[in-house]
């Protein structure tokens, strides 16, 4: 199956289909796990967790996110 005819299907897949698969294919490029790395990244994820729960940092809605998102990428 061509790679383009694969994308078509892939993208009729439902939300939560697509994510899982997307998931599957990027962690299949990189099988090799960097222990620092994986600790850092913990340690930023915890970070950014605190920074929230403690209010130092302020959340912005997805859809405002995704719609200045769009607003960037077509030039408004």
């Amino acid at each position: 199956m061509e790679a383009r005819e694969l994308l078509k299907q892939a993208l009729s897949l439902p939300e939560k289909e697509r994510a899982e698969l997307a998931a599957s294919l990027i962690n299949s490029l990189d099988a090799s796990v960097d222990d620092n790395t994986e600790a850092a990244w913990q340690e930023e994820i915890a970070r950014r967790m605190r920074d929230i729960d403690t209010g130092a940092v302020k959340t912005i809605p997805w859809e405002e996110v995704r719609r200045k998102g769009r607003a960037l990428l077509n030039g408004k």
